[in-house]
């Protein structure tokens, strides 16, 4: 009797074993929107959680400049691998990207939008963009907001701003447009003069801020809405010799602003938390396939806000983008 038993308890460990070693492992996709720190970052905190959790991540080569014209044609050659069983991208825009990742979803592939949404983003009603499981990113609204506030409170409620941007069909930076412009109604002697979108070309956004200060004297302070757009303008600025007068606001904790914060050429860098974005796009992927978990239509990380006064700290350089 005993041997029966052992040898049924062997037949099931080799049966457990090969089903096992037959498994297959999860293959996620990530697109990103383009190549810069906050996505090199991204990458790297979906890197980590992918590892931990034994899902393979398979990464599109990351766009030389943003939209959909060099998003669109590797992210239609990443799913054509036919091995992807989720994606998780930043569309590079709000409505073009709607039938391109429609059509991918219908092939099959659960979608997660991160940074960046399509529509409005609401993706709990009935629409035509209604298809992604979720979306996983800043509240950027919030986020201008928040900025605009720390601008007043250096420039004392009072003087002209400008802000300089990126794409006006871009969920992510006119959330941050919008939730600025929101926050200085609050301080009525201050006035925003002046918007330009640089289209994600950093010589673009410094010629832009450089033609603004030319334009109007009186401006005091200056915010930039992402990586390209704040280094251009905070670059403008201190070519006009101006650092220090004019009052820089950021948006993204690069090395270079970091280091443009220490020397007091830049006076607060709002950062966003990328790895902990591409961490959770990882996490709630595996939920959803593995255990059936229904995600929040909204994943919300926070965001740090970084000054003179805390920049060296050492818990705040877990914000720096790597």
């Amino acid at each position: 009797m005993k041997r029966v038993i052992i040898g049924l308890l062997c037949g099931c460990l080799v049966l457990s074993l090969a089903a096992g070693a037959n498994a297959k492992k999860l293959r996620f996709a990530f697109m990103p929107g383009v190549a810069d720190p906050f996505y090199f970052t991204m990458e790297k905190g979906a890197k980590a959680k992918a590892e931990e959790l034994g899902v393979e991540l398979i990464v599109g080569e990351f766009p030389k400049a943003w939209g959909p014209e060099y998003q669109v044609p590797i992210m239609k050659a990443l799913v054509a691998r036919g091995d992807i069983d989720l994606l998780f991208t930043a569309p590079t825009s709000t409505e073009a990207l709607i039938p391109v990742l429609k059509e991918i979803h219908d092939s099959g592939i659960p979608i997660i939008t991160v940074d960046t949404y399509l529509g409005d983003g609401d993706y709990s009603k009935p629409s035509n963009y209604s298809f992604p499981l979720s979306y996983i990113g800043t509240d950027n609204f919030l986020g201008g907001q928040v900025v605009a506030g720390a601008l007043a409170l250096l420039l004392d409620g009072k003087g002209k701003v400008f802000l300089e941007n990126t794409n006006p069909d871009v969920s992510s930076v006119i959330g941050r447009e919008n939730g600025f412009r929101a926050g200085l109604k609050i301080f009525p002697d201050m006035e925003l003069v002046g918007v330009e979108y640089c289209l994600d070309v950093q010589e673009t956004a410094a010629a832009q801020t450089a033609a603004a200060l030319e334009k109007d004297r009186d401006i005091v302070g200056v915010f930039g809405v992402n990586v390209f757009s704040a280094q251009g303008a905070y670059q403008a600025v201190v070519a006009a010799g101006l650092a220090g007068a004019v009052k820089i606001a950021t948006w993204d904790a690069t090395l270079t602003l970091i280091e443009a914060l220490k020397k007091g050429e830049v006076d607060l860098i709002l950062a966003q938390m990328p790895a902990e974005m591409g961490s959770l796009c990882v996490e709630w992927g595996v939920k959803h396939l593995t255990e059936g978990a229904e995600l929040p239509k909204k994943v919300i990380p926070g965001f740090f806000v970084f000054t003179k006064d805390n920049v060296n700290d050492p818990e705040a350089q877990q914000y720096i983008y790597k």
